[in-house]
């Protein structure tokens, strides 16, 4: 059994995640007390007694949820299962953050900082109303490229998201997303369906977001990580410091190649995926890419003990 840590994305966060976690592992409790600090304030009270409406802004979403993964992963170790039980790690968007911080290559305090600058700086970069993001069911990622080109018509209207065989998000300008959902459907998609985001994220639209990254970035601490990172915008593996800090900053205006990256580590030799953290839909994605993977949830203290045992 060769085992992937993956770590997921905005969408995930709800209303208590990673309280278990804090109340029976000191260890995930002191990660909540860190990224308070970091922040200079209570996230994790928003996280834990807050509205849902203000935990999804992006830049709470985002902090949060590494929070939580970070709880999760404390917790594994607290039960003896270390960082390099994993042959890979990797993560969805926001995700990749949070598994550069499980392998060691970005400090807590650092990570959180950097993810409420990059919420911040995506949510600013375009306008709210003017930008759009839809999931495109039921065509591979070449026709809803195609789909995207022919939507376009001089707007930004780009594959943002390839996340499985079933699967792909567009992202750009709103009535270009819109006339995408339109087209999508004319040329066979099952549905299309505009999604409930404040910024269309990983497309071009996003440059200025990846110039203040750029920037963020450069003042960061990177170390190599524990163990290797397929990333995002390359769907391969990556253990340099100046690599790291370069795919991070790509990864804002670039595609999520999620699909490719299971692919990579599956024919790596990755059999058992463990999705670290809030919710579930990274395992949905995995096994509509390969049936043949197995998938574990890591997100309360029975995941960690159970996963622990196996």
């Amino acid at each position: 059994m060769t085992i992937a840590f993956v770590f997921p994305g905005q969408g995930a966060q709800t209303i208590g995640m990673g309280k278990a976690l804090a109340d029976a592992y000191p260890a995930a409790r002191a990660v909540f007390d860190e990224v308070d600090e970091a922040l200079g304030e209570s996230l994790s009270q928003l996280i834990w007694e807050g509205d849902i409406e203000t935990l999804t802004l992006t830049q709470n979403a985002q902090p949060a949820l590494m929070a939580t993964s970070m709880a999760a992963m404390r917790a594994l170790e607290a039960e003896g299962v270390t960082i390099e039980k994993a042959a890979f790690v990797a993560g969805h968007s926001l995700g990749e953050y949070s598994a550069l911080a499980a392998a060691g290559a970005i400090s807590v305090t650092d990570t959180a900082r950097l993810l409420r600058t990059r919420g911040l700086a995506m949510q600013s970069a375009v306008p709210v109303g003017e930008g759009a993001m839809a999931a495109i069911l039921g065509l591979d990622l070449d026709a809803v490229r195609a789909v995207a080109e022919e939507a376009a018509q001089g707007e930004v209207c780009q594959a943002a998201n390839d996340n499985d065989p079933t699967q792909v998000v567009v992202s750009g300008a709103k009535a270009a997303v819109e006339r995408a959902a339109v087209i999508a459907k004319e040329k066979g998609a099952k549905r299309a369906v505009m999604l409930p985001v404040s910024a269309p994220f990983h497309c071009a639209l996003m440059q200025p977001a990846a110039d203040a990254m750029a920037e963020a970035l450069a003042g960061v601490e990177i170390k190599s990580p524990a163990v290797p990172l397929i990333a995002n915008v390359r769907a391969d593996a990556v253990t340099s410091p100046d690599e790291i800090r370069q795919l991070l900053v790509e990864q804002v205006t670039g595609s999520v190649r999620w699909r490719e990256s299971v692919q990579a580590m599956a024919a790596k030799g990755v059999t058992e995926f463990w999705e670290i953290g809030a919710g579930k839909a990274l395992s949905g994605m995995i096994r509509k890419i390969d049936r043949a993977l197995a998938c574990r949830q890591v997100g309360t203290p029975e995941d960690a003990k159970a996963a622990a045992e196996a």
